[in-house]
């Protein structure tokens, strides 16, 4: 899923490069929101990882 937002950001750029506002703003939104979504997942499987049991 990290490759879509990667995806996302190189069509922004490309698309900022020639001039498309609307395509990179949109591709830009979409890449920042997956972003986010993938760094609260990793915050949440950080802090509920599973720890091996005392002995």
């Amino acid at each position: 899923m990290l490759q879509w937002t990667v995806i996302f950001l190189v069509l922004a750029l490309i698309a900022a490069f020639f001039g498309f506002g609307s395509l990179a703003g949109t591709a830009a939104s979409i890449a920042q929101v997956l972003f986010f979504v993938f760094l609260a997942a990793l915050a949440i499987s950080f802090f509920t990882r599973r720890r091996p049991p005392l002995t």
